[in-house]
């Protein structure tokens, strides 16, 4: 038999057997997970089995939601059960289930509207599609407090661990506080939790998309998510709320602009359209369900579920809405309550208005607008897009050269998604192909690398030559995801013309600044934890450190860096003198102080290599 998948299961069930286990057995737990691998068989009745020799089988009966939301639900024969070492090494080689298939913390929160499919945690891009929500919370409560601070204190465990030991049991600590998190009503808290609890898996999992710096985002939200709640002194917008809250928006016209697929690593695909209203506000309307990469490339033809609308995704990136009694969220998402209604309208090409005034923004003002909200957006929420006009000089390595037009800086475009069945990658390839082509391009402003644009569309620059030529029907943009360019769609290249060439990429502020000396030290922290920041900074490490910091006038970044160095390696004895671990309380606020002045250090810089 070939074997199935493990089902999700809900994070409190995997820290309720892990908290169950012995200090014999915790030791035992990582080898027994790793011992799951590829041994799952299907049972009867929809349940998956896991056997361990002859006399023992782990069972799993997963709910209706697909996921194992309940202690019952997991099952062993052995005589230790349910307080055994098999089924919690079953449940720790689950994969985690997403927040909407475990049942709300609160039973009196609403649940969505009939027909509203359910919010989707962590994806690439947009989430969900919206529902209708309860209002934000006010400052938090006494238990809201103490709950956060149970999560940093977990959080501050696994990050003085790192990869090396954030092993099952550092997780299931970390999920442990989580739960607590989401039943005081901190749902934002608990998702930042899970991220770094998927971040940590996939690193020691070793998988090939697997991004240290991402984690290291990933424990810095957390971080400082905790830290703010524990104070008592953040508001609301730190709470979060269970749902997403949409406030009655009226009447709302809008144009389409383009259409993204969507993919996530946890199995979710579809499809997010953007969205422009009459005063140049950004709005989405998303269909993103269980289904990956299948749902993803086909979503781009799915019927829009807002209000009636007779359209599809396809046909309202390049057309219009105008809907009565809309409902939008704070981050221009569009509900689809039962009073929404919607009627298609016509759309305007990217050179009326008002999309061409979108795109006539300066592009410096743009990306520091674009960056500053994505810094204080929560979650996995990315930068804005951006519009502007560029010519491209031609291929670089895996990214193409361009330069914005009238005198603007030189800038990479590399693929928004790197997946080989969506069009993107092969689009761009095909743009390199006819340098001095001329664009108008939408695309989001990589927060992580120095003037790189990630385009989502692109459509003829107005009264261009050596522009674009769109079939009439795209109405006058190619979406990158699901339109795919063809040699055709490009101006002719003049006779006896000598194909261009990039020339240099001009510097890199990034990469020619000594921040990447503090980069390395958080990412080493994250990799092998609070011993291995401690070893890299010893002698003359430390030196080296600090003092190209402040060759280049960043004290402050030094300072910041020296002081996780001391801390790292600070080894506190008892009164008897004899050696004692350190509390991972101060380490933690170290790091976290390090590296949020690093990541403000870092948008300055990609900002400023944006003018």
């Amino acid at each position: 038999m070939s074997p199935e998948p493990l089902p999700p299961v809900a994070p409190e069930v995997l820290a309720e057997a892990v908290g169950q286990l012995t200090a014999r057995l915790r030791k035992k737990l990582d080898a027994a997970v790793a011992e799951c691998a590829g041994k799952a068989l299907a049972g009867s009745g929809g349940s998956v089995e896991v056997r361990f020799g002859e006399d023992t089988l782990v069972i799993l009966r997963p709910g209706p939601s697909g996921a194992v939301t309940e202690p019952g639900q997991a099952v062993c024969s052995c005589l230790l059960a349910p307080r055994c070492l098999h089924r919690a090494a079953v449940l720790g080689a689950a994969p985690l289930a997403d927040a909407d298939t475990v049942p709300p913390a609160d039973p009196a929160a609403p649940e969505p509207s009939e027909g509203t499919p359910p919010p989707v945690t962590a994806p690439l891009t947009a989430s969900s599609v919206p529902v209708t929500t309860e209002e934000a919370r006010p400052s938090p409560t006494p238990a809201q407090v103490d709950a956060a601070a149970g999560l940093w204190l977990a959080a501050a465990e696994a990050l003085a661990a790192g990869v090396t030991a954030g092993g099952t049991v550092v997780q299931a600590e970390l999920l442990r506080a989580a739960h607590s998190a989401r039943l005081a009503g901190l749902p934002r808290a608990e998702a930042a939790a899970l991220r770094v609890v998927r971040g940590l898996r996939t690193a020691r999992e070793r998988h090939r998309g697997q991004r240290l710096s991402d984690l290291t985002a990933a424990f810095r939200t957390l971080l400082a998510g905790a830290a703010a709640l524990a104070s008592g002194a953040t508001g609301a917008e730190e709470v979060g709320s269970a749902r997403r809250a949409y406030a009655e928006g009226g009447s709302l016209r809008v144009l389409g602009l383009c259409r993204e697929p969507v993919l996530s690593a946890t199995g979710y695909g579809g499809v997010t359209t953007h969205l422009l209203g009459p005063d140049g506000s950004l709005y989405t309307l998303s269909d993103v369900r269980p289904g990956g990469l299948s749902r993803a490339k086909g979503a781009g033809t799915a019927s829009v579920a807002l209000g009636g609308a007779v359209l599809d995704h396809a046909g309202l990136a390049r057309g219009g809405l105008l809907i009565a009694g809309a409902t939008v969220s704070a981050d221009g998402r569009l509900g689809a309550g039962r009073g929404v209604r919607a009627t298609p309208v016509r759309g305007a090409d990217w050179s009326q208005e008002p999309v061409a005034a979108f795109f006539a923004r300066p592009v410096r003002e743009a990306v520091a607008s674009s960056l500053d909200a994505a810094a204080s957006a929560p979650g996995d929420a990315g930068p804005a897009l951006l519009g502007c006009d560029v010519e491209v000089l031609g291929a670089a390595d895996d990214h193409l050269l361009a330069r914005v037009l009238d005198g603007g800086p030189l800038v990479r475009l590399r693929v928004a998604h790197p997946h080989p069945e969506l069009a993107h990658a092969e689009n761009l390839r095909r743009i390199g192909g006819f340098p001095g082509v001329v664009l108008r391009v939408l695309g989001r402003p990589d927060p992580d690398r120095a003037a790189t644009l990630r385009p989502l569309a692109v459509g003829p620059v107005p009264g261009a030559s050596s522009s674009l030529r769109l079939p009439e029907e795209w109405r006058g943009h190619a979406d990158l995801g699901y339109d795919r360019l063809q040699g055709d769609h490009f101006p002719r290249p003049e006779a006896g013309a000598a194909p261009g060439t990039p020339g240099p990429a001009g510097t890199d502020p990034l990469a020619d600044a000594p921040l990447w000396r503090v980069r390395r030290l958080l990412e080493t922290g994250v990799a092998g934890g609070r011993r291995a920041v401690a070893e890299a900074a010893r002698g003359a490490d430390r030196t080296a450190l600090g003092v190209p910091l402040r060759r280049a006038g960043l004290a402050g970044a030094a300072e910041l860096a020296e002081g996780l160095a001391a801390e790292a390696d600070r080894r506190p004895r008892d009164s008897f003198g004899r050696l004692v671990d350190a509390s991972p309380d101060a380490y933690a606020r170290a790091w976290l102080a390090s590296a949020v002045h690093l990541d403000a250090a870092e948008r300055a810089l990609v900002t400023a290599s944006w003018s």
